[in-house]
């Protein structure tokens, strides 16, 4: 069996991602964090921690902060975000815990969109953010033998 170098995949507007992505989330000031794309979560998720509400004209916001490099507790984003609710979610260790969920833009690629993240402490985990299977649907289809396809600019360098 030949194997190509270069795998190709196709779908409508040809957009691939591999199971690991350099992405930005503007509204948060986070310039780079590398996400695991993660089709077995539903929802996405972010390291966040020292979350507090404030109140700001009748609605609560999350004011909350953010390491967003892998093995780095230097760099800190402090973020701030209206919250859109609580919610139940179970983890890939079967505990279940309520998260705050709030609505933010994500940047992969040459993509602009909105999408929801719950936010929680992901200290001892291996990426600071997970990017669920309803943030890329119908965006996206997964490589999961390769990664930075739609962050490539960025891939090799550490962090962008």
């Amino acid at each position: 069996m030949v194997r190509s170098a270069e795998p190709t995949v196709t779908l409508a507007g040809g957009r691939a991602v591999g199971w690991r992505e350099w992405i930005s989330l503007p509204s948060l000031g986070v310039k780079a964090v590398k996400a695991k794309v993660d089709t077995g979560a539903r929802s996405s998720c972010l390291h966040a921690y020292d979350l507090r509400e404030v109140r700001r004209h009748g609605q609560v916001w999350l004011v909350f902060k953010v390491h967003p490099l892998q093995r780095n507790d230097r760099h800190i984003v402090e973020c701030e975000a209206q919250l859109l609710e609580y919610r139940q979610v179970t983890s890939s260790n079967g505990r279940r815990e309520v998260r705050p969920v709030i609505r933010t833009d994500i940047e992969l690629g040459d993509l602009r969109w909105q999408i929801e993240l719950t936010l929680t402490r992901r200290d001892a985990m291996g990426f600071r953010m997970l990017l669920g299977r309803e943030a890329i649907r119908g965006r996206f289809m997964v490589d999961p033998g390769r990664s930075f396809l739609a962050s490539r600019q960025h891939a090799g360098r550490g962090a962008p």
